[in-house]
């Protein structure tokens, strides 16, 4: 008997419940007796017929010209009477005119009304009957292991679906936004971008976004935004077209096994806090460099993402349970979250800090290790999530050297010039060995 044959055995004698050794499962994987087969067909199907394909193309001049196709993706309908459509940020960037796709062959102009590029989703909006919707599931209730299915049109292909299992939680560090990523390794291709990720009774536990790969392709390593953060972001963005964001004044990192060594953490998992903002919640609440939140609202936290998304989608005012390690030591504080205010600059009374556009920054100081040789300028301290500096490409540890035609000594230089131009500035920061332009504007 070849391992096939008995592997096929082995499996349909313990669905089975065969011999003392085995109980029957109270759910059974769903087998069709018709056919002979086992089968989430009658799961997911129902939900099929709300996954759609999204054209974005740029209409340019008058609008007598043809449109121009530049982008495809896939989304899914979450309210069938409204005709919401949503997916990902990045498949509708740079167009003013969509069509959505549906299953059954129909096409439909449809109408953006928000996008949140921190978050990368999108809501469209079509005028159609006849529409289904997906069931929405909750996202903190899942588990490694969990068997999903990502459904799309990746690659050019008609509706396409794949499967696999939650590979992660919590996931974060694969870009400058606010990161809480579910990871699978559900193939997942150019294309997907914004199409359904389903739990095994066909519910929507996210949207895909994104995939980590070394060739290009799929590599079994694939992040979807969970529903969690999703419906936070699309209820917002359905009422008013943008999304209020939260902050607290700090800049994170994921704790690593390296890290906890020279910390002194018992564990491995969470977050540290790199800078916090003077004057900020973080910083009235007590929280200090080196600190390791552990949990945050009631949520343990994975790595920085747990805390960024935590607090990006707190409405401001709220105040947020902290439980952290310092020294090894568990210790309690509240944070009252505060609205984010990209474009204001506050200066402290001594001239040396500032900050703007959700970044912070200081002078240079003579005790701080010159950057490519450069030891005076602008050192930018922290670097808030979804702030505009966080998408200008903005990093802590870059050194501002240029705000537009003015060089930049100390920080109260680049406070000055960012008043001078409250439309925004171009920068040149120095980065390593390297020196980069980067445009700072209001959004």
């Amino acid at each position: 008997m070849g391992w096939r044959q008995f592997g096929a055995v082995a499996v349909v004698a313990i669905l089975a419940g065969s011999g003392p050794a085995f109980a029957q499962p109270a759910h059974p994987i769903p087998f069709d007796a018709e056919r002979g087969v086992f089968s989430f067909a009658d799961q997911i199907e129902r939900s099929l017929p709300a996954v759609v394909r999204v054209t974005t193309l740029n209409r340019a001049g008058s609008g007598t010209a043809t449109p121009r196709e530049i982008a495809g993706g896939s989304g899914v309908i979450i309210d069938a009477a409204a005709g919401i459509v949503i997916t990902n940020q990045h498949v509708v960037d740079g167009g003013n005119t969509f069509r959505v796709d549906l299953t059954d062959g129909r096409s439909f102009d449809a109408e953006l009304l928000g996008a949140d590029d921190a978050t990368d989703v999108a809501v469209l909006r079509i005028a159609a009957t006849g529409l289904s919707q997906v069931e929405i599931a909750d996202s903190e209730r899942l588990r490694t292991g969990d068997l999903v299915f990502a459904v799309g049109h990746p690659l050019g292909l008609d509706q396409t679906l794949t499967m696999g299992v939650i590979s992660g939680l919590g996931r974060s560090g694969i870009g400058d936004a606010i990161e809480d990523y579910i990871q699978t390794d559900a193939a997942v291709n150019s294309g997907n971008s914004g199409g359904p990720l389903l739990d095994s009774a066909g519910r929507l536990v996210g949207i895909n976004t994104a995939i980590l790969s070394g060739s290009g392709g799929n590599d079994g390593l694939a992040f979807a935004v969970p529903s969690r953060i999703l419906m936070v972001v699309v209820h917002q963005l359905r009422e008013t077209g943008q999304v209020s964001r939260g902050r607290i004044g700090v800049t994170m990192g994921s704790l690593t096994a390296e890290r906890a060594r020279l910390l002194g953490a018992p564990i491995i998992r969470g977050a540290v806090v790199e800078d916090v903002a003077p004057g900020s919640p973080a910083d009235q609440a007590g929280l200090r460099r080196n600190d390791v939140i552990v949990r945050i609202a009631g949520r343990t936290v994975e790595g920085s993402g747990s805390v960024t998304s935590t607090v990006g989608l707190a409405q401001p005012g709220t105040s947020l349970d902290v439980r952290f390690l310092r020294d090894g030591v568990e210790q309690q504080t509240m944070v009252v979250v505060e609205a984010t205010a990209p474009v204001a600059v506050q200066v402290a009374a001594s001239g040396d800090t500032g900050q703007a556009f959700g970044a912070g920054f200081r002078s240079m100081r003579p005790t701080d290790r010159p950057v490519d040789g450069v030891s005076s300028g602008a050192l930018i301290t922290y670097v808030e999530p979804g702030s505009v500096a966080a998408a200008s490409g903005l990093l802590a540890g870059d050194v501002v050297v240029r705000a537009n035609t003015s060089d930049i000594a100390t920080a109260d230089h680049l406070v000055m010039e960012i008043r001078d131009n409250p439309d925004g500035v171009q920068l040149t920061v120095v980065r390593g060995s390297e020196r980069l332009p980067i445009s700072l504007r209001p959004s």
